[in-house]
């Protein structure tokens, strides 16, 4: 990847830092620093595949490999739940949330929607040099997606709070994890590689409603490679 590629490849958003009130007390400072850690770390392993929906979260596990008391991971499974990232009922061990074929096409139907739309704005708010860079980090990346993810640093860049929230905070782990799947189908990680320079080409163009209807299509095909596992998983 190019240096100035290599300028526009995101990161996470830095956790928020702690207030005035009773949480500035160095106990609850360095409590909330280590659920912030075990929650990162369940984060990363659902966008890495590590954790796929339905697996079983061991909190005494993931308590000892992370050298932490079970305080801070019950927080963390908290926050996760909060985020509807797992599910758990009454006496029952944290499971990544695993969504039915209806709810991921809804999910993903919104997707389609919210990404479309942030596509389109992207093209009129990036600069010249940072579209030609997305271009650049596109085409280095290739079928490797984890080095670059184009739909988030569209999501960032598009100059919409709002879309950018959802697509970068609420709903980034849910889809990325449902992603994941559909790129794991066979012939789809090439596919999806030449649809992305499509994308990422016509916002260099700026043309706006060309982007749009590209990313869109590109997740249609997505949502499709999604049914058709499930249905070929399904008894």
């Amino acid at each position: 990847m190019s240096a100035a590629s290599a300028k526009i490849v995101s990161t996470l958003d830095a956790p928020a830092q702690p207030g005035t009130d009773d949480r500035d007390r160095p106990d609850a400072v360095a409590s909330n620093t280590l659920a912030e850690r075990v929650l990162q770390d369940v984060l990363d392993r659902i966008a890495s595949g590590a954790f796929q929906p339905g697996s079983v979260i061991n909190e005494v596990d993931l308590a000892r490999r992370l050298a932490v008391s079970r305080g801070p991971v019950r927080e963390a499974m908290r926050r996760l739940e909060g985020r509807k990232l797992i599910a758990r009922s009454p006496f029952t061990k944290a499971r990544v949330v695993s969504l039915g074929p209806a709810e991921i096409r809804e999910i993903f139907e919104m997707r389609e929607g919210l990404e479309g739309m942030a596509t389109r704005l992207a093209c009129a708010h990036m600069s010249d040099d940072s579209l030609r860079a997305l271009v650049g980090a596109v085409e280095s990346a290739g079928q490797a997606p984890n080095v670059f993810d184009l739909h988030r640093h569209i999501a960032e860049n598009c100059g919409n709070r709002r879309i950018r929230d959802l697509l970068c905070d609420e709903l980034y782990y849910l889809l990325r994890m449902y992603r994941r799947q559909s790129g794991d189908s066979p012939g789809r990680r090439a596919e999806a590689s030449e649809e992305h320079w499509q994308i990422a080409s016509a916002m260099q163009q700026r043309n706006g409603p060309l982007a749009e209807s590209l990313m869109r299509a590109h997740i249609r095909r997505a949502t499709e490679h999604l049914a058709a596992i499930d249905a070929a998983s399904s008894p």
